[in-house]
């Protein structure tokens, strides 16, 4: 089992939201699946869309460029098109767009709440004192953390629409982390982020991010760990106890901790 880290030694933490924060991954993962499938089979696509699509794919990364990626794994290319394309439009825009049909509607329906050990670690780090973030390649970022009712905790929300109007890469690229961590005011050395997906474990393991928490939602603990993850959580309560607990054990990338110290 992995030594826990006390998040209270960094001087902020950057949370993911889908998977993270939300279960909204579950939502999306749904909707990408009864979208692709209804695709594939009216273009004749093969090999079948697999849940494996979406980890390798989809998962972390903006809308558009995960629709890119995933019809390039099965070597077939369609214009870019536009945000504003309509959801009957065979371009990459028009095809997000269906998908995002889809997830609004389930959404609206259904609502969403925060997994309550998420939850509980923000109470704790917001009793600590401690500034917290979101990192999300969703342009619904907003909407979610506004449904689950969670919105007011975060005063830098660095989402989609962000990364699009300002033309930051996607994950795996460390763009929209380090750019949250400039919102912020942090440095990324002295910053922990916590993230789901393979994709967002990789870009806060390139932007020099002082401790990367993956958090298994299905991922799977070691593929977390090639990817950049220092430490590997099932559910982010069992971070809650290390809060506040300077004294406990340092961790690979802890500010605190002698491998990486420069006091």
């Amino acid at each position: 089992m992995d030594a826990l880290p006390d998040l209270t030694a960094y001087d902020a933490v950057l949370f993911d939201l889908d998977g993270v924060l939300t279960p909204t991954a579950e939502v999306h993962m749904h909707a990408w699946q009864t979208m692709f499938e209804e695709l594939f089979a009216s273009w004749g696509i093969a090999p079948p869309y697999t849940e494996r699509d979406y980890f390798d794919h989809l998962d972390g990364k903006k809308r558009y460029d995960g629709v890119a990626g995933l019809l390039r794994s099965r070597d077939v290319e369609v214009p870019w098109g536009d945000p504003s394309d309509p959801v009957t439009a065979d371009t990459v825009c028009g095809i997000g767009n269906r998908k995002n049909v889809v997830f609004e509607k389930v959404l609206r329906d259904e609502g969403i709440a925060p997994y309550p050990g998420s939850l509980a670690l923000l109470d704790a780090l917001a009793a600590a004192g401690t500034e917290v973030a979101v990192v999300s390649s969703s342009k619904n970022a907003e909407e979610v953390l506004a449904v689950a009712g969670i919105r007011d905790r975060f005063r830098v929300v660095m989402d989609g629409v962000i990364a699009e109007r300002d033309h930051l890469a996607s994950k795996p690229a460390p763009d929209v982390f380090v750019e949250a961590a400039r919102m912020i005011g942090v440095d990324p050395a002295r910053s922990a982020a916590v993230e789901d997906a393979l994709s967002g474990v990789r870009s806060a393991a390139s932007g020099g991010f002082g401790l990367v928490v993956g958090v298994d939602r299905g991922a799977g603990a070691q593929a977390l760990r090639d990817a950049g993850a220092h430490v590997v959580v099932e559910d982010l309560a069992e971070l809650v106890p290390a809060v506040g607990a300077a004294s406990g054990p340092s961790v690979p990338g802890s500010p605190t901790s002698t491998e990486e110290s420069t006091a």
